[in-house]
C-alpha cells in the first residue's frame, strides 16, 4: 500500500488538543505497521484548522494522485474541521484515510466533520461570550506591553509567564523532528536552517518567517523541551 503522510499542527491549538507532531507520526506509524505501507512522501503543515488554504496539503494530494497513493492523516480534524472542505475533497476523488478510524465511510466522515465543525464554532462562541462578559465587568484584557516583554523582564504573573514558556517549549519540541531532518541533510548553520524552514512552509510560533535569530532561540529551547 502506497501512502503519503500529512501532518498538521496549529500553534494556537497544540496545547489544548495534545496532538503534536510526534503523536501524529506515531498514529500514522501504527496504522501503517500492519499494512506494509510504502511511504512515498511526507508533508508537515503549520496552519489553523479553520483555514482551507493549505499549500502543503495541496502538494501531498498532488503526490498521492500522481503516484496512486492514499493520503494518511492521524485524525480527520488534521485535514479540516470544515464539512464543505471535506466534502469537496471527497468529490475530487482524492483517496484519504484517518488512522484513528480507518474503516470510516463517506457518511461517517461527514458526521465526524460536522461534529468537529460544530465544536469549533461552539468554542469560538463561548470564548467571545466570556471576553464580552469580562469587559462588561470592567476587566482589562491583555497586556499592553505584550507577553514577550513579560518573559524577557521575568515580571508579571508567574503562572502566566510559566504558561508562555511552556507553550514555547512545546513548540520547540514539535519542531525537533523537522529540524533534525534538515540538519541531517547538511543544513547546519542558523541561516541555512532558517532558509530551509521557510522553504518548507514552516512558520514561527508567531506565524512569521524564520531568521537566524529565531532559529537560535528554538535551538536554545530544545534541550529543556526534550
Amino acid at each position: 500500500m502506497r501512502v503519503v503522510a500529512y501532518f498538521r499542527v496549529s500553534t494556537a491549538a497544540q496545547g489544548r488538543s495534545g496532538l503534536g507532531l510526534e503523536a501524529q507520526r506515531q498514529a500514522v506509524a501504527q496504522y501503517c505497521g500492519g499494512r506494509a505501507c510504502q511511504v512515498v512522501g511526507e508533508f508537515v503543515e503549520v496552519e489553523s484548522g479553520k483555514l482551507d488554504s493549505r499549500p502543503e496539503l495541496a502538494k501531498a494530494l498532488h503526490l498521492a494522485k500522481v503516484t496512486g497513493a492514499t493520503l494518511v492523516v492521524a485524525k480527520l480534524d488534521r485535514l479540516s474541521r470544515n464539512v464543505a472542505f471535506l466534502a469537496a475533497l471527497q468529490d475530487s476523488g482524492a483517496q484519504f484515510v484517518a488512522a484513528d478510524m480507518p474503516e470510516a465511510n463517506e457518511l461517517t466522515i461527514h458526521i465526524m466533520a460536522a461534529v468537529a465543525q460544530a465544536e469549533r464554532k461552539a468554542i469560538s462562541r463561548r470564548t467571545k461570550e466570556a471576553l464580552a462578559a469580562a469587559r462588561a465587568r470592567g476587566v482589562r484584557l491583555g497586556n499592553p506591553n505584550g507577553a514577550a516583554a513579560l518573559v524577557r523582564a521575568d515580571k508579571g504573573n508567574a503562572a502566566s509567564v510559566a504558561v508562555i514558556r511552556e507553550g514555547a517549549d512545546r513548540f520547540a519540541t514539535d519542531l525537533r523532528p523537522i529540524i533534525d531532518d534538515i540538519t541531517s541533510a547538511g543544513h547546519t548553520s542558523l541561516r541555512a536552517l532558517a532558509v530551509e524552514l521557510n522553504r518548507r512552509g514552516i512558520v514561527t510560533r508567531r506565524g512569521g518567517q524564520w531568521h537566524a535569530a529565531t532559529v537560535r532561540d528554538i535551538l536554545r529551547r530544545l534541550p529543556a523541551a526534550a
